[in-house]
Formats: structure tokens, sequence, C-alpha cells
């Protein structure tokens, strides 16, 4: 046999009938289409389903992280209250006493009260309540955390939280609190 070249005929390339089926937009020099109506519908069904399954998950998260600001503030009240208290024999029972300026925090997202614990009695309080109320603002939506309280009442510290309350609950296991 002798050396011979293989010849492939290209003929009819350019003929629409052997061609893969495309369809033509006006503008699109390849002659290809972009999605169908209904892969795009699937796409945005995809989309919304994800969104409507991690959207609840982070706006918790965003929920849980703002908490930590309220965290701060009574922090740092205790640790106001603590300070007058050794060289002092009661606490202060006023925002201004603690040298408050603003009840509520620069992000607006708390609102900060404090009051005498339901046991105190008489003009030297023996104790003291700090609360941040996240109630007006979108940490209202925060479940049981709400409403975060540091109580101190005969040298027992104690903290509690509620969401629609009038007085708190104070467990030795808070949810809201754990860290």
């Amino acid at each position: 046999m002798a050396a011979g070249r293989l010849v492939v005929a290209l003929d009819g390339l350019d003929n629409p009938r052997l061609m893969k089926s495309t369809r033509h937009i006006p503008g699109n020099r390849h002659g290809t289409a972009g999605f169908t109506l209904i892969e795009l519908m699937i796409a945005v069904v995809v989309l919304a389903v994800l969104t409507a399954l991690a959207l609840p998950s982070f706006m918790d998260s965003i929920r849980k992280g703002r908490r930590s600001e309220a965290f701060t503030a009574l922090a740092a009240m205790q640790q106001s209250q603590e300070s007058w208290r050794s060289n002092n024999a009661n606490y202060r029972l006023s925002l201004t006493e603690l040298r408050v300026t603003s009840p509520t925090r620069p992000s607006g997202y708390y609102v900060l009260s404090a009051e005498p614990p339901s046991s105190s009695a008489g003009a030297l309080a023996k104790g003291y309540v700090v609360t941040a109320d996240g109630s007006g603002s979108s940490q209202g939506n925060d479940g049981e955390c709400v409403k975060l309280s540091v109580r101190v009442d005969g040298g027992a510290i104690d903290y509690g939280s509620c969401s629609t309350c009038s007085s708190f609950t104070y467990t030795a296991t808070n949810a809201c609190w754990s860290r």
C-alpha cells in the first residue's frame, strides 16, 4: 500500500441544515441565543429558596452581634457602680449619678435604665438593677433577649433577660448571656 493522504470533504459546513440548530438574534454575530424563560425562572426560584433559608439565620447573627453593645454598656455601668461602692457605703441609683449623659446607646439599638432592686429599702442602696432595652429598635425581634438586665443584690450578681416583661426572670443559665 502506498502512503496516501486523507482528504476530508468539508463541503456543506456552511449549510444551515448540517450545522447545529441555533436561533438567530439580530445583532448577534454568532447566532446563539441566551437563556430560555424556563431556565431563568428556575434560577430565580433557586435563588428565592436559598434566600428564604439563609436570611433568618443571617438576621439572628446580626442581632446577636448587636447584643455585644448592650453587654459592653452594662459592664461599664457595673464597673462604675463598683468603683463608686469601693469608696462609699451604697450604690448610685440614677443614670445621671452614674455619669451617663444619654440613656440611648450611640447606635440607637438599646436604651439604658438603672433602679434599685426590689429588696433594697431606705435611703442607702445595697444593690442595683441596670437594664438595656432594645424593644424600640430592630432588636425588638430578638426573642427572649430584647431586654437584658444585670442585678446586684446582697453581693450576688444575676443576669436576666426577657422579651415583653415587667419583671425579669434571673436564672443561673441564661441563653442570652452565654458567650
